[in-house]
Formats: structure tokens, C-alpha cells, sequence
């Protein structure tokens, strides 16, 4: 019986596509770690940043239903030179219990937060360079509507916009005589 010869063209084809596939393999693998190298390299920030802030608990928020009787019982004739007509010593408790010491750095406060701008001084200054504002309405603009001015060095979308709605007049009153009264006019 003669032996049966096997076909070259089957050997040929396999080591082919080994071949086409090593040199598709090299590229693909390249392409990969040039993405995931250059998406990730460490002095450019990415294009999406999201800062996670939890803000307040169940005590939080019944410290604040204290605050918001305690501030309409004693705002009748006491206000500050802090300005926004609030009470100072109401709006440091307003401050505390909604997180604003998580990002804000602010003395009076004894708050040492860095995500936000430094409230000892940075208020002051940016007043000024957005328009020359009065310090207490450039406070109550930047809590109710923080992204109409950003300070230098921050991006949009880092502080939270809802304290416009989520205080109420007199705390936010409150807390911009607070901070206000603490902020350097340097």
C-alpha cells in the first residue's frame, strides 16, 4: 500500500494564517497601550471630572430644621456688619450643617476643606473681579448661582447648585453675613 501524501497547500494555508494573525496581534496590542497610556497620563487632566460630595445625613437635616426656627426666632433685630441682613452667629450653624466645611477652607468656621475656593480670602477678591460686586450680594450670588462666577483655578459644576431652593431665605441670609463677617477685604 503506498503511503498517502499529504497536501502542502493545507500545511501552507495553516501557518498563514498563524503568520497573519502574530502580525495583527503586534499592531492591536500597540494601539491598545497607546490608548490607555495617553488617556491616563498623570499631568493631563482628564476632559470628565466628577467630584463626589455627600452632604448632610438624617442629623444634618434636623440640625438644620433646628437652625431654620433658631434663625427666624432670633434674625428680628440682629444683624451684623457682615452684611446680607442675616445673623452671623445663625449662619456659621448653617454653614456646619450643610457641608460646606467638607470643601471650604474658612476660619471662623475652623473648616479646612480644598475642594472650593478659600472663603477667608477668595470672596473679597473675586467680588472684585467679577465687577466690582458688594461682598455680601457676590457671597449670595456664587451660593445660589455658582457657576455664574468661577474663581481661578476651579471648574464649573464643582459646587453643588441647589442651596438656592434648599435653604431657606433667612438661612441663606444667614449664611452669607456669616461668611461675609470671617472673609479678609484684602
Amino acid at each position: 500500500m503506498p503511503r498517502q501524501r499529504k497536501n502542502p497547500w493545507t500545511t501552507t494555508g495553516e501557518v498563514l494564517i498563524w503568520v497573519i494573525f502574530v502580525a495583527l496581534l503586534f499592531p492591536a496590542g500597540f494601539a491598545g497601550w497607546a490608548v490607555g497610556h495617553y488617556t491616563s497620563f498623570p499631568s493631563k487632566p482628564s476632559a470628565t471630572v466628577t467630584h463626589t460630595i455627600t452632604i448632610g445625613t438624617s442629623a444634618a437635616t434636623t440640625s438644620a430644621a433646628t437652625t431654620t426656627s433658631a434663625a427666624t426666632t432670633t434674625s428680628g433685630g440682629t444683624t451684623t456688619s457682615g452684611g446680607g441682613g442675616g445673623n452671623a452667629a445663625a449662619g456659621e450653624a448653617v454653614f456646619n450643617s450643610s457641608g460646606c466645611a467638607a470643601c471650604h477652607t474658612f476660619k471662623p468656621a475652623g473648616a479646612t476643606g480644598t475642594v472650593g475656593p478659600n472663603l477667608d480670602t477668595a470672596p473679597a477678591s473675586d467680588a472684585k473681579a467679577d465687577g466690582n460686586m458688594e461682598l455680601a450680594e457676590f457671597i449670595h450670588e456664587s451660593i445660589v448661582d455658582p457657576d455664574k462666577y468661577i474663581a481661578k483655578g476651579y471648574s464649573k459644576g464643582i459646587m453643588p447648585s441647589n442651596f438656592g431652593s434648599s435653604l431657606t431665605s433667612s438661612q441663606l441670609n444667614d449664611l452669607v453675613a456669616f461668611i461675609a463677617s470671617g472673609s479678609s477685604s484684602s
